[in-house]
């Protein structure tokens, strides 16, 4: 699992649509009907990524908060699960399960959302507006395994604040790191 960088999609990009298989519910769901008016946080995650394990449960507490706020959180899970067979729907619905995501945990069979949205790593996160344009694109924060660093979630978490008050993002932007997603062959 070679470290890889977040390929930082353009700003004030419209979010790509898509329809993918809810792993929680076994239902196709889409973009429009996911998305928020407030805020939409995309993420690219998985099982097996140690940057992922990491931070999950963080991510489903700021899951929690910012949703009391309008904000909507959707993990997308690119993944080929012949590479990595802990990436799969069944133990991507135990782990939502276990963990009990308070988002909608879609499977990117195909990778084409991926690709739509240029991500690279996982964990990789994207915070669309209302208007659903790219505000952020980067780190959670700047903890990493075995880095002596808190997770915080201060760098996604302050892109929210701003565009829950409709207030520009900075663009001084920290690209996410962490596994390369495991392309189909």
């Amino acid at each position: 699992m070679a470290y890889t960088l977040s390929n930082m999609l353009p700003l004030g990009t419209k979010a790509p649509d898509f329809i993918l298989e809810d792993v929680t519910d076994g239902k196709m769901k889409s973009l429009d009907e996911l998305k928020s008016e407030v805020a939409t946080v995309v993420m690219f995650i998985c099982n097996h990524c140690p940057y992922v394990i990491h931070l999950i449960r963080d991510i489903v507490d700021t899951a929690n908060e910012y949703s009391e706020k309008g904000v909507r959180f959707i993990a997308i899970s690119p993944n080929d699960i012949e590479y990595a067979p802990d990436d799969s729907p069944d133990k991507m619905r135990l782990i939502a399960k276990v963990l009990q995501f308070p988002f909608p945990y879609l499977y990117d069979e195909t990778q084409q959302t991926a690709k739509d949205y240029d991500a690279a790593c996982t964990p990789d996160f994207y915070i669309f507006d209302k208007k659903m344009e790219l505000a952020y694109r980067g780190q959670y924060d700047d903890s990493r395994p075995g880095k002596d660093v808190s997770i915080s979630g201060k760098d996604l978490k302050s892109a929210l604040d701003a565009v829950i008050k409709g207030e520009k993002v900075s663009e001084k932007q920290i690209p996410s790191g962490g596994c390369n997603i495991k392309w189909l062959p």
